[in-house]
């Protein structure tokens, strides 16, 4: 075989030597391209298999998708294994061995190049001296000889050792050949890969045929359903998902009112989850909690604002006005996070009784809280005040009635400032609060604010009465006292202060449903509220019905003094 390089060109440091340099550099250069360009196919693949596996978790619910994926990601994983290997031994078979001949092989080489020179000028100029020897001049004759000689020896010797360092550029062939032994692994490990999965694939083309045939049946109910979604409202339609208890949740894109001071509107998703109401700006963003119990909620319609559409949502720490895009969407929103209030305490009551530690032995009749026992004692307490419906386990403490758990959540929708509802059985009691529920109870209201019925011709609905009929009638119960008496205003703020101080629940009710302020002072009384007349009379039901509907405990009369000054003065402290 031919050397690598001539003798001859190595010696003169010829351009055929420098070319040869010059071409291990450029195959050094591309090698390294090479790899870097197969890096990042193994990055852009990895990537790419990322999102597949993200993708898949979308699908886990569908068993022949997760599988395919699975199988997929796994084999495309050993593929890029085998890739990172190959690449691997590409960058330690050529590129840092060339590397290391560029860097410390031809550095060595120029200075045995510089040591051979220096040796073949000396060589000439031995030469030179023993051709100049004359011939009478033996000695000197004999001792020039002799150094040619050694000189000559010496070049000899260097050269040789020049050429084989020149020569040794040949190692280059068997990095080659280590890059073609790593090929020739990669794609051998390829094809034991692939052929291990040749079952699964097979396996999986038929699933996927199969998967394909329901695609398109279920692509044809689609065809044949086109012309429904063309008559859809343009404005759509909530979307609604079955629970299996027969609820109802709603999701979709409501617009949120910011709480900062330029209170701009943004659209959002919102969706109903686990008794919380969250909401997402964007698909790469994690869902929000705005409410993490809607058991604490309310919600009603707000019309106090110029947007269309508009509801509220209130808390006891926060408040938050959102907008549908129809009315039948907001009504369906309305609907949809009450029914989730009141699915979320039936909930609850039924998780927690059997947990009860008084669970009734075998025989033994069922033991009930002491509050609902309580609350049951007064007449007609037994039913909902406003459908009638048996074993109520609600109740609203400032009207002093009991309901069912479809009533108290529409009692909730109407605001606290109008009916504060507390469950019966999960609640606790004050014993001033069960007295009102005693002092007042069902038949005493209706028989205020239900009194003018029959002049109206309403019917009242019953237990069985659909939701949105029941809700109208609470509202224009309590909210429109449509069927209160009517009675002037002095003369109802004058009664109210008269019953407060003598302790009458009845009349105080009757007096605020006919519309008296319940912090009203009366000038002929120096000044002094309903509130502090009731600590005059040591009543402390009738101080607990003025606070449970709103009225200022620290309203002060003529003589500076409130009703808190009144009740220690009198001596009424409890």
């Amino acid at each position: 075989m031919d050397s690598f390089l001539d003798y001859e060109e190595c010696i003169q440091d010829s351009p055929a030597f420098r070319l040869c340099v010059y071409l291990l550099m450029q195959v050094m250069k591309l090698c390294g391209k090479m790899v870097e360009s197969g890096q990042a196919y193994n990055t852009a693949n990895q990537h790419f298999l990322a999102g597949l596996a993200e993708f898949s978790t979308y699908h886990k619910r569908d068993s022949v998708i997760m599988n395919c994926m699975s199988q997929f990601i796994q084999g495309l994983q050993e593929m890029i294994n085998f890739h990172t290997v190959l690449f691997d031994q590409t960058q330690r078979a050529i590129n840092q061995q060339l590397s290391n001949l560029l860097t410390q092989f031809i550095p060595q080489l120029g200075e045995t190049r510089k040591e051979f020179v220096r040796i073949g000028e000396d060589l000439e100029t031995a030469a030179v001296k023993n051709a100049q020897v004359y011939r009478h001049k033996v000695t000197d004759a004999e001792r020039a000889s002799h150094l040619l000689l050694a000189t000559r020896k010496c070049h000899q010797h260097f050269a040789l050792d020049y050429c084989l360092q020149v020569n040794s550029f040949l190692y280059c062939l068997f990095q080659v050949f280590s890059y073609f032994h790593a090929q020739y692994t990669f794609f051998h490990q390829g094809f034991d890969l692939l052929r291990d999965l040749e079952p699964t694939m097979k396996s999986m083309a038929a699933q996927l045929a199969q998967l394909s045939t329901e695609c398109t049946a279920k692509r044809k109910d689609l065809e044949n359903t086109h012309l429904l979604v063309q008559q859809r409202d343009a404005s759509g339609e909530p979307i609604l998902s079955s629970c299996p208890d027969g609820g109802e949740t709603i999701q979709g894109y409501l617009f949120k009112r910011s709480r900062r001071k330029n209170k701009t509107w943004k659209r959002c998703w919102f969706s109903i989850k686990d008794n919380q109401l969250v909401y997402t700006k964007s698909h790469k963003e994690e869902p929000v909690s705005l409410f993490d119990d809607l058991r604490l909620c309310a919600v009603k319609s707000l019309d106090s604002i110029d947007r269309r559409f508009s509801f509220e949502l209130v808390s006891v720490k926060k408040c938050c006005a959102l907008q549908a895009d129809s009315e039948e969407l907001k009504q369906a929103w309305i609907s949809a996070v009450q029914g989730s209030i009141d699915m979320a305490y039936r909930e609850r009551v039924e998780s927690q009784q059997p947990q009860s530690p008084s669970d009734p032995q075998p025989g033994q009749p069922p033991q009930r809280p002491a509050a609902l026992v309580v609350a049951l004692q007064s007449p007609g307490n037994h039913r909902c005040c406003d459908c009638s419906e048996e074993e109520p386990r609600w109740a609203s403490v400032n009207l002093g009635i009991t309901m069912c758990i479809e009533c108290s959540g529409i009692h909730r929708s109407l605001g606290v400032h109008l009916s504060k509802v507390r469950s019966l059985t999960l609640d606790s009691w004050d014993p001033e609060q069960l007295k009102l529920l005693c002092g007042l109870g069902n038949d005493v209201i209706n028989g205020i604010y239900e009194s003018r019925c029959a002049a109206e011709g309403r019917v009242k609905p019953s237990a069985g009465s659909p939701r949105p009929e029941k809700e109208t009638w609470i509202k224009e119960k309590y909210v429109e006292k449509r069927f209160v008496k009517d009675a002037s205003s002095p003369e109802t703020r004058r009664q109210l202060y008269q019953a407060a101080f003598q302790g009458d629940l009845v009349t105080m009710a009757s007096a605020l449903a006919q519309g008296a302020e319940v912090n009203w002072s009366h000038a002929e009384e120096e000044g002094r509220t309903a509130l502090i007349g009731s600590t005059f009379g040591g009543s402390l039901s009738a101080c607990e019905f003025l606070l449970q509907n709103g009225a200022n405990v620290n309203y002060r009369d003529q003589r500076g003094q409130g009703a808190l000054h009144t009740a220690a003065t009198w001596g009424h402290t409890g």
